[in-house]
């Protein structure tokens, strides 16, 4: 029975390692005042994109966080640009963000899933009397220790060649070739590279990602 209340010590500081990262993510992007426009104009993001003001770029950075959360159908978004209303988002680049959507919605759902079984593995701890005030402690240690091992092993694997690794991942992930994005997307883009890089997760994009492996065609016939 010991080893069973080890090993749900464990898997809960696990699970709550998962909720941490995520809530964290989720907590600069969604309730940090003035995020975006403070990365916006630190990377002078406006001076890429056709004539637009920060209040319109901000109002459809709004739009797009809500589509992640699945709080808006599509992106389909018209703004001010150029001098003209138009569409902010291209055809390749809703195509990409629906996948982008589809991973923010799985990355919701694991937290929840996580925050569950941290609940049911406390439960048993409790209900199979264990003593939490050796246990815990112990347990969220090596826990801890484990998830960032982990962390520090996909880095260290992926720093070897970072360029495969991304491709890799976006053909696990996504369903279209539409990750090699124009520059300016990108450059719209910029806001979420920072926070990945304090979280030590991501190092800056090579210069493969603005310029893609070539043109081709995705699943759904979307030419990249």
């Amino acid at each position: 029975m010991k080893h069973l209340q080890r090993f749900a010590g464990i898997l809960t500081a696990f699970c709550l390692m998962i909720i941490l990262f995520f809530t964290s993510v989720e907590a600069v992007v969604y309730w940090t005042p003035g995020y975006f426009e403070k990365e916006y104009t630190k990377y002078q993001v406006l001076d890429d994109l056709p004539s637009m003001t920060m209040d319109d770029l901000l109002d459809v950075t709004d739009q797009m966080m809500a589509y992640l959360k699945g709080k808006r159908a599509d992106l389909h978004v018209s703004t001010h640009m150029g001098g003209e209303t138009r569409e902010f988002f291209n055809e390749r680049e809703i195509a990409h963000m629906e996948d982008v959507q589809g991973l923010f919605l799985k990355a919701i759902a694991l937290r929840r899933i996580c925050l569950v079984v941290c609940v049911v593995m406390l439960l048993f701890m409790i209900l199979s009397k264990a003593d939490l005030r050796t246990l815990l402690p112990s347990s969220l240690c090596i826990g801890t220790g484990l998830f960032f091992a982990v962390i520090a092993a996909l880095a260290a694997i992926i720093s070897t060649n970072f360029t495969k690794y991304f491709i890799m991942f976006h053909h696990m992930f996504f369903t279209n070739a539409c990750f090699s994005l124009p520059k300016v997307y990108l450059r719209f883009a910029l806001p979420w590279f920072p926070l990945f890089l304090r979280m030590g997760t991501i190092e800056p994009f090579p210069g493969y990602i603005a310029t893609g492996p070539g043109r081709a065609q995705d699943k759904r016939g979307i030419i990249v």
